[in-house]
């Protein structure tokens, strides 16, 4: 039988623990009830796999938001730990034979930890500074991008590594400074509001979400996957009011930004009939394809325009695979290996059309990773935020990765990207490269391209 949600029953301006949710959305007796505790979702799980404790499994935090929800256990420090601590790869969904949504629970559960769970003071700033003041602003981000591309560029950031300096510091501040995202020039930016017309013939006509930060560190991914889908005969518009996907927002529980967000996205890119919005981001895609989520209990007006929206987002992989796409590729004799992007492979279910599109290319030996489902770390900013346990899984990621003796690792997320050029940063053998799978077809398409006109 549905239970009701507990009313907070405390002072919270001292800060007291509070017992049940609050007000307005909190995980669903009709979405959480669909759990039956089989535990077939504990292998799928990454901290479970890690730490072997209950309360750090998908069943055992869907146990944990039963408890406050009926308000037999407080919203307290334990609680946000265990909630905190998962990556929100959804693995367990692929595992899970009842359905159980298990995205939409910690992630409302995150909604509720945010509005009333007081965090410390200097977890607050932070949060503060970086999702609500300088991620939702274009020209604040470009100006913190090019503040951090002077610092890296300078030479300053090799001598503060070099130093050893960060080691003083509380926390693992060295091992997060060496996964700081490189700002390339120019940005991608400098593309908004801008139209590419299709090579030769054109078949459709789409709209390229480019982001936020990949604008900055992932410019030139951007632009190769503007070449690919202009070469497959698209016109790309790039519309200039997008903005941030909100998808950083919505794992860590801030729905009203998210909601902000996604109504700016939602105008953009239902202001024209596209055939397709495109992204090359899994994580953002994800979220994207989800908007509906973030208005059915608010701003309801929203809830049509949003399923709108997603009938037409794609993920760039997703969209090349679906058509008759161009298969004017140069041979690539190299060995290559494909992990899959958690929010691809599990939120999305888009397994297969990055396998397709790489097999079309020709010379190129394409090795099966051992657990390529499994989690990397990057996981949005959980690689920062905790950075211990990401690099753990990344260890064992770059272990499978050395048993396919691959010189490509190919993936399709920015984040994925970052975690797994850290993995190998670390000094593990070989000549490789780290690539997004559409970085790859560029590259094929240019060299077919180069090779017909000498």
């Amino acid at each position: 039988m549905k239970s009701n949600a507990v009313s907070p029953t405390i002072n919270e301006k001292n800060g007291a623990q509070k017992t049940g949710y609050g007000p307005g959305e909190a995980p669903r007796w009709v979405d959480y009830s669909r759990c039956v505790r089989c535990g077939l979702c504990l292998n799928a799980c990454p901290t479970y796999r890690e730490l072997g404790l209950e309360m750090d499994s998908p069943r055992g935090r869907i146990y944990q938001m039963i408890q406050v929800e009926r308000g037999r256990l407080p919203l307290s420090e334990s609680f946000v730990r265990h909630i905190d601590l998962c990556l929100d790869c959804r693995a367990c969904e692929t595992a899970c034979p009842s359905g159980v949504e298990y995205g939409k629970l910690v992630e409302v559960a995150r909604g509720q930890i945010e509005k009333y769970y007081k965090r410390s003071p200097v977890g607050s700033f932070l949060r503060r500074a970086f999702l609500f003041d300088i991620l939702p602003h274009r020209r604040r981000l470009e100006i913190v991008g090019k503040l951090l591309r002077f610092y890296q560029r300078s030479g300053f950031e090799r001598l503060v590594l070099a130093s050893r300096i960060l080691k003083l510091f509380p926390g693992r501040l060295e091992h997060v400074a060496r996964l700081a995202p490189r700002m390339e020039k120019p940005f991608f930016t400098e593309r908004l509001g801008t139209v590419v017309p299709a090579e030769g013939t054109r078949r459709y006509r789409v709209a390229f979400f480019a982001g936020c930060i990949a604008n900055l560190s992932f410019a030139r991914l951007n632009d190769a996957t503007v070449r690919v889908l202009t070469r497959n005969g698209c016109d790309v518009v790039i519309p200039a009011d997008q903005g941030c996907c909100g998808a950083l927002h919505v794992h860590a529980g801030i729905r009203d930004v998210a909601r902000d967000l996604a109504k700016r996205n939602i105008r953009a890119f239902l202001a024209d009939g596209y055939d397709a919005v495109i992204t090359n981001a899994a994580g953002c895609g994800s979220v994207l394809k989800e908007y509906p989520l973030l208005f059915e209990e608010e701003e309801r007006e929203f809830l049509e325009p949003a399923k709108q929206f997603i009938a037409r987002m794609r993920d760039a992989t997703e969209f090349l695979a679906g058509i008759d796409f161009n298969r004017d590729f140069a041979v690539i004799k190299k060995r290559a290996t494909y992990q899959d992007p958690c929010h691809l492979g599990h939120a999305q279910r888009i397994r297969q059309a990055p396998r397709k599109l790489l097999a079309a290319i020709p010379g190129l030996e394409l090795v099966e990773l051992k657990e390529a489902e499994v989690c990397c770390g990057s996981a949005g900013i959980y690689n920062v935020v905790h950075n211990e346990m990401a690099e753990q899984l990344l260890e064992k990621k770059m272990k499978r990765v050395d048993e396919t003796k691959a010189e490509l690792i190919l993936t399709a997320n920015p984040g994925c990207l970052l975690q797994l050029r850290a993995g190998l940063a670390r000094g593990h053998v070989g000549n490789r490269r780290v690539l997004h799978v559409i970085e790859l077809l560029d590259e094929a398409y240019q060299g077919a391209h180069t090779v017909v006109r000498s």
